[in-house]
Parts: C-alpha cells; sequence; structure tokens
C-alpha cells in the first residue's frame, strides 16, 4: 500500500487536485489530460463500480478506514493524506465530503453503439451550468432515459460539480459528445428517433400530447438556460413540445422540466 503524508501545498505529486474551483481551468485541463475528479466516497466507490480507473485518491486520514477496502483493491494506486488545512490550501475549498480521487476518463462510446437499442435519448444543447448538467443525468438514470447526447459547447457532464450533483449517476447513463451541431441531429433521425425540442414556441404540442403517441423512439433536446434553443436546432427538429403550465409560469428550470418530461414521455410498453 502507498500512502503518502502531504507536507506542502505545492507538492507536484497532487497537481491533479490544484485549484478546483477554477472552472475555466479545469474544464479546459481535464478533458485534455484524459481525468475527471471524483468528489465523496459514494461518488468515488460508483466510478469504480462503473469500471472506472483511478490515478490517486487524496483524503484526510480519519476517511482511511472507511475506505481501506477500496485501497486494498488498487494496491499500487497511490493515496495522498494531508490535514484538512493542507488539503483546502491545495484544492480552494473546504473538503468535508470524505475522499477525493482522481480518475481516468473512460473512452469515448462511438454514437452508433451509443443508440443501438435506445428508446429514450435526451440531447442537452450549450447547458453550461455544470449543477443542471448533473440534476438532468440523475434524473435520466431514474426515469429509464437510454442515453445521453451533449453539443460541443455543453458543460462537462464529468467535472467535479456535475458529478456530485449527479450523485455519481453519470456514471450509469451512457453519453457522447457531439461534434456536429446541430448536424449530428440528423443521425438520431437515420436511426430512427423522432426529434423534438423541449421549447416554447407558437406551434408546440402540448406534452401529453405528445405523450399519447408514445413514439417507439425519441430524442429530446433540452435548451440552454436563458437564451434557449437556438434558431438552426429548431429546424432541424421533427417538432416542439412544452410542458402546460398554470398562468403566470412561462418554465421551468431546465433541469426540472427534464425531470417533467422524462417521466411524461417515458416508453409505455
Amino acid at each position: 500500500m502507498t500512502f503518502h503524508y502531504l507536507e506542502s501545498a505545492d507538492d507536484p505529486r497532487v497537481s491533479d487536485y490544484t485549484r478546483l474551483t477554477d472552472v475555466h481551468l479545469r474544464k479546459l485541463r481535464e478533458p485534455a489530460e484524459g481525468m475527471y475528479i471524483a468528489e465523496s466516497s459514494r461518488v468515488l466507490r460508483r466510478a469504480l463500480a462503473a469500471g472506472h480507473r483511478p490515478r490517486s485518491f487524496f483524503l484526510a486520514e480519519k476517511w482511511l478506514e472507511d475506505l481501506s477496502d477500496v485501497f486494498d483493491r488498487f494496491p499500487d494506486v497511490p493515496v495522498y493524506i494531508g490535514s484538512a488545512a493542507l488539503l483546502e490550501d491545495i484544492t480552494g475549498f473546504h473538503l468535508h465530503r470524505g475522499a477525493m480521487a482522481a480518475m481516468h476518463r473512460p473512452s469515448p462510446v462511438p454514437l452508433p453503439e451509443l443508440l443501438a437499442g435506445a428508446r429514450r435519448v435526451a440531447v442537452l444543447e450549450d447547458i453550461v451550468d455544470h449543477t443542471n448538467v448533473g440534476a438532468i443525468f440523475r434524473s435520466a438514470a431514474a426515469l429509464g432515459v437510454d442515453a445521453v447526447l451533449v453539443s460541443p459547447r455543453c458543460g462537462d457532464p464529468l467535472y467535479r460539480r456535475s458529478v456530485r450533483v449527479s450523485m455519481g449517476t453519470v456514471f450509469q447513463v451512457p453519453w457522447a459528445r457531439l461534434e456536429s451541431w446541430p448536424g449530428d441531429l440528423g443521425v438520431l433521425r437515420e436511426q430512427g428517433f423522432t426529434v423534438a425540442a423541449l421549447e416554447l414556441t407558437g406551434d408546440a404540442v402540448d406534452l401529453d400530447e405528445l405523450a399519447a403517441r408514445n413514439p417507439d423512439k425519441l430524442a429530446l433536446v433540452l435548451g440552454t438556460e436563458g437564451a434557449g434553443m437556438s434558431p438552426d436546432t429548431l429546424s432541424a427538429v421533427d417538432l416542439a413540445v412544452k410542458i402546460p403550465m398554470r398562468a403566470g409560469v412561462d418554465s421551468l428550470n431546465v433541469a426540472a422540466a427534464s425531470a417533467v418530461a422524462f417521466w411524461e414521455l417515458r416508453p409505455k410498453d
């Protein structure tokens, strides 16, 4: 077992964990370096259960016993241990959810493989708030969505906050980042999917009306916060769908709306 007790925040061995609160830095660095951060013992265990491989572990000494079985499984992976103050100096925030791990990113799943056998797919267009991304993944995992596709400018599903908000369910739902947007929506149509945009347009049908049609294969596109869906995307979908609401409320947060839509549009047979 390789336990390393840290004495300095400048220790180069823990560079994976530095400046975790710098979103701009991390969203560029982590994909480029083929890594992501799993935060909290529960999330860490879910990542390992999904077959993801750890690069290192990072924790306060009080969590050693709680994760001893994990360390026994990965005897060659270094375990870095430090005081709460030192760990905060390294990461930029107080670490109170147990351990962290720097994980190797899994290899991307080819789009045809991802869609094979899928009946319900969520597509996220430019959703940049990582809390919303994580919440959408959690709803997708809970409500039977088979795969999630994210546009090129969408937030990273494996960013620390996304993973934490999803409670690690981001590891359960297969996902892929699209390269051509909105052109790749055509791939879904070629695979037999009805492509619907969850958007308030003049010709949008009510959610329950689309649910009654019960399309065999359905891809639901969710637009970015605030601005909503781009005109190019709306012109590329088969139809728009809306959640009927009482007077005085015109929309829901995108994460809340996704949960409503995933439940209502689940396959009925």
